[in-house]
């Protein structure tokens, strides 16, 4: 969404975000939930509207984002590792 708002607002097609994670990581107690979602079948790629173009990107609103096609798997339960 911040990609499509920022090409948006600088008149530009949006294209990649690349992003690098600092500290991401995997508890051994959710390995198999991470590997049972991996083995999902994708569904179709949802769309995103951006219904109308603000002055400034600090003037966007949740009514300015429509999602069309969004059909997510059903939910994986992870217990929280402490």
């Amino acid at each position: 969404m911040l990609l499509r708002m920022l090409a948006q607002q600088c008149d530009l097609e949006p294209r990649e975000l690349v992003w690098s994670a600092g500290d991401a990581h995997i508890y051994l107690n959710h390995a198999h939930l991470v590997e049972a979602t991996l083995a999902r079948e994708p569904r179709s790629e949802p769309r995103l509207r951006i219904t109308r173009r603000p002055i400034s990107i600090f003037d966007y609103a949740i009514e300015d984002f429509e999602v069309e096609g969004y059909d997510p798997h059903p939910h994986i339960a992870a217990p929280v590792a402490v």
